[in-house]
């Protein structure tokens, strides 16, 4: 199933997703959003300057990768991971999770 029909199932509404690094940082700019799921890499550019503008503005960050937490850079080591490939049970356990600590 993909990611997007994952979220849908859940009940939320979607933004995205952005196959560029430049659509990508637009959208953590101007969108709506109450947590953001980031793929470590888009079109093969490093996610993290998307994940240090959604940072700016408190929003949580689940990210997605097939290589699991290691392959995230400091500082973001200690947001959520799900390693690819994940069910649709983990990402809603990952992404529940990060939006209730963001809300504390």
């Amino acid at each position: 199933m993909l990611l997007e029909d994952m979220l849908l199932d859940f009940g939320c509404t979607v933004v995205g997703p952005a196959a560029r690094l430049s659509t990508a940082l637009e959208m953590a700019a101007s969108e709506t959003f109450e947590v953001a799921i980031l793929d470590v890499n888009v079109a093969g550019e490093p996610i993290y300057p998307v994940a240090e503008a959604i940072v700016k503005r408190n929003l949580p960050i689940v990210f997605s990768t097939g290589y699991g937490g290691a392959g995230i850079r400091e500082p973001f080591r200690d947001r959520p991971v799900v390693q690819k490939p994940f069910s649709q049970a983990d990402l809603k356990r990952t992404l529940l999770a990060a939006v209730a600590a963001a809300r504390g």
